[in-house]
């Protein structure tokens, strides 16, 4: 006992339970991107799912992040069990100056996957916060007990910092390759093996005209960033085709409420189901304010984010819109319920290895989850991705 206290002091307990679990948390990440399928926690449309399906997520759309941070936690735990006394001088040496160089990678990465998260996919991976949170503790630890074993004149404080600042200029390395090399427009995409229900384009809401030459299937929430988004882009792509494209939207909602397609739910998404009945109503009364309604609700008048609807604001803005009797009367027609469970089945036949997500377009038996920053973006989907022919 008394040896393995002396090898194995309590902060190299603490170090190794660290390492031990973001290695375990990068391997189950890892796991998912291969395999596919929804994490524990994460439902369709969940923060988290947005996080791990992102382009942010791998490298050129081909190396996981996670898989390369299993590599570097993997490799710290090696260098660990070089840096006790019983280990040479030059071994310590070189096992603390490897942990250092990664340790300061880890924390570089930290940083820049919260950036990230919080500006440009605005949400927040549990998963990948935890891993993040424990590497920078595992990095606090790394450099204090670095420079306190300078006492046996292993590392002294200065080396320790030039190593540190190699890994963050690695950290660095991996950021801009990421903004260079990651695909910026699709991140999943497929082919539906069922037959998809047919949809009367002249009897749905539709963006554009219903007798237009290609028309692409618009899953959507209310609820959703990501759709907010793309609803803006619609018009101009429109615009772009010369009229000879438009929009189906066919409403979504990621809540078991009315969707079974939906492993659990998450708080983001729980008046999803009424905000769409709420939509679909507006649109039963009066097709021509239906369009007013929609930009209303993806629309922001303050902040420095969109934040959806709450459902008193949204019923009292259909309301203002169509009346309440009419709103009240056209809440009973049973063409709402058909229709959102239409919607939802078209949801259901385009799941890939067990994930789902929105905004999705169809076209055909294709489909796609896309991640536009631009017009130009959604074009380039739209006839890659999909096959719809040029304008």
């Amino acid at each position: 006992m008394r040896t393995t206290g002396k090898y194995w002091p309590w902060w190299r307990w603490i170090m190794t339970g660290l390492n031990m679990l973001a290695l375990v948390l990068s391997a189950i990440m890892s796991w998912h991107f291969l395999v596919g399928g929804s994490m524990v926690g994460c439902g369709g449309g969940s923060p988290c799912e947005k996080v791990l399906n992102s382009q942010w997520s791998t490298i050129a759309g081909i190396l996981p992040i996670s898989g390369l941070a299993f590599g570097v936690y993997l490799a710290i735990l090696a260098a660990s069990l070089f840096i006790g006394p019983s280990s040479e001088a030059p071994i310590r040496r070189l096992a603390w100056s490897v942990m250092l160089i990664l340790a300061g990678s880890i924390a570089g990465s930290a940083i820049w996957f919260t950036i990230l998260q919080k500006w440009i996919i605005g949400d927040f991976c549990l998963y990948c916060m935890t891993t993040h949170l424990t590497g920078l503790l595992l990095t606090i630890l790394i450099i204090w007990r670095s420079v306190t074993d300078s006492s046996r004149y292993i590392l002294r404080p200065l080396p320790a910092m030039v190593r540190v600042l190699i890994g963050l200029v690695l950290a660095g390395i991996l950021a801009a390759s990421q903004v260079g090399f990651t695909p910026s427009a699709v991140y999943r995409d497929g082919e539906s093996q069922d037959n998809i229900p047919a949809i009367d384009y002249h009897a749905v809401p539709i963006v554009g005209s219903p007798d237009a030459p290609y028309v692409v299937t618009l899953l959507f929430d209310y609820q959703c960033p990501h759709c907010q988004k793309i609803h803006f882009m619609l018009d101009e792509v429109i615009r772009l085709y010369d009229g000879k494209l438009a929009f189906a939207l066919c409403p979504a909602p990621l809540n078991t409420q009315c969707n079974p397609y939906i492993p659990r739910d998450v708080d983001e998404f729980k008046n999803s189901c009424e905000l769409a009945k709420i939509g679909l109503a507006v649109w039963v009364v009066n097709r021509e304010v239906f369009p007013d309604f929609e930009n209303w609700m993806f629309t922001f008048e303050s902040g420095d984010r969109w934040r959806p609807r709450s459902l008193e604001t949204a019923r009292e803005k259909a309301v203002e819109l169509v009346g309440q009797a009419k709103f009240d009367a056209a809440w009973t027609d049973p063409w709402i319920g058909q229709y959102l469970q239409t919607s939802i089945r078209i949801y259901g036949q385009t799941i890939q290895d067990g994930r789902g997500g929105i905004p999705k377009l169809i076209f055909g038996s294709r489909w796609v989850i896309p991640e536009p920053y631009n017009t130009d973006d959604l074009v380039m989907i739209l006839q890659k991705s999909l096959g719809v022919p040029t304008p």
